[in-house]
């Protein structure tokens, strides 16, 4: 799963903090809490999350436990992304 949190890890500081100091942005690092997402953000996210890794938007429950972190964000994609045949 690293390789996964390292491509939502990439994401997140792309489109959230570029240019910005990233060295306390851990998997477990709270993104909503802190201010790095918010609710735009988080359409931000699903839509990337939608596209990225084939999860019908619907599929995908605006939940903030499940976007909370980098960690979670990951664990949620395994367990909502299909599976590959």
């Amino acid at each position: 799963m690293s390789t996964l949190v390292d491509e939502i890890r990439s994401y997140v500081v792309t489109e959230f903090l570029d240019g910005e100091d990233t060295s306390d942005l851990t998997p477990d690092f709270d993104l909503i809490a802190n201010g790095v997402v918010d609710s735009l953000g988080l359409v931000r996210v699903v839509s990337h999350l939608s596209r990225a890794y084939a999860i019908p938007v619907d599929d995908i429950p605006l939940k903030p436990e499940h976007f909370r972190s980098i960690a979670a964000i990951a664990g949620f994609v395994e367990s909502a992304r299909p599976a590959v045949v």
